[in-house]
């Protein structure tokens, strides 16, 4: 195709290259103040062999907007510290408070407990929690534990999910000690939409994080022709490129009707609303 055109095959790769590392700078350096987010999703995903930190915000009518990205190693708590601060330094507003998602990595964790402190509520991805926890198990229990986990995260109220989650956990104890330890460790944030009376409304969406997992699945498809990564530099031109090119064929998040209802009960019990005081 390129010699179509009278383009040989180096003269469309160096063109590729100049307008990549545009787009790059243009996606790094854009300002954030204009977005009104009300949810944050954050997650380690692989792309083009190396670890990439990405995240995702949700606007209060529904709007998914890939934010950045930051290459390391692992989700330790240094590198995300960093990246999180990169995107407040470019404008995220989070004083009107945020619901943020996880896979429940113990370094993302404390970085967004350290950067958005009393200001955000951390749901843990409830997919990686049952995951985790069946992952202890010998392969004839999992499929049953499994189900049971579904059954339980898939109540609509706090009491009943944490009813039979604990019923679960029995059942763990004297089959595998680190399994149930498993369950236990962060189970209260697996369960921070039930609590907040907001499952039966934003379980699709903000349950997992499904939607970054399709947002880096979308990624996949569009650099699944390039045979050979080379240098970081490449990959960066190159997720900037993909994401900039999706981002604006995103769907709304399912649920999206109700996310004003959710910012309003994310106030309500970070205490950001002061009550007006009677005359």
């Amino acid at each position: 195709m390129p010699q179509a055109f009278g383009l040989s095959s180096s003269q469309v790769s160096r063109r590729f290259v100049t307008a990549s590392a545009a787009r790059l700078a243009r996606f790094q350096e854009r300002r954030l103040e204009e977005l009104d987010l009300v949810a944050l999703f954050i997650d380690g995903k692989t792309f083009a062999d190396e670890e990439m930190l990405i995240a995702l915000g949700i606007t209060i009518d529904g709007r998914k907007i890939p934010l950045g990205f930051e290459q390391t190693v692992s989700e330790n708590e240094r590198v995300c510290t960093q990246f999180l601060q990169k995107l407040v330094d470019l404008g995220l507003c989070f004083d009107q408070g945020l619901l943020i998602i996880i896979d429940g990595a113990k370094g993302l964790y404390r970085a967004v407990k350290t950067v958005f402190g009393e200001f955000c509520l951390i749901q843990r991805c409830q997919w990686h929690k049952r995951e985790n926890v069946c992952a202890y198990l010998a392969k004839s229990d999992q499929a049953r534990i499994r189900k049971k986990l579904q059954k339980a995260y898939d109540q609509d109220t706090y009491e009943q999910a944490k009813t039979e989650l604990l019923a679960i956990r029995k059942d763990l104890e004297p089959l595998n000690g680190s399994a149930a330890r498993s369950l236990d460790e962060g189970l209260e944030d697996t369960l921070t939409l039930h609590w907040l009376g907001l499952m039966p409304y934003l379980k699709q969406s903000f349950r997992t994080t499904n939607c970054i997992e399709s947002l880096n699945s979308q990624v996949a498809q569009r650099t699944r022709n390039v045979k050979r990564w080379t240098t970081s530099d490449q990959c960066h031109r190159w997720l900037a490129a993909a994401l900039m090119d999706i981002e604006p064929h995103l769907r709304v998040v399912k649920g999206f009707r109700y996310l004003p209802m959710l910012r309003q009960v994310i106030q309500r019990e970070l205490k950001l609303v002061q009550e007006v005081m009677k005359a």
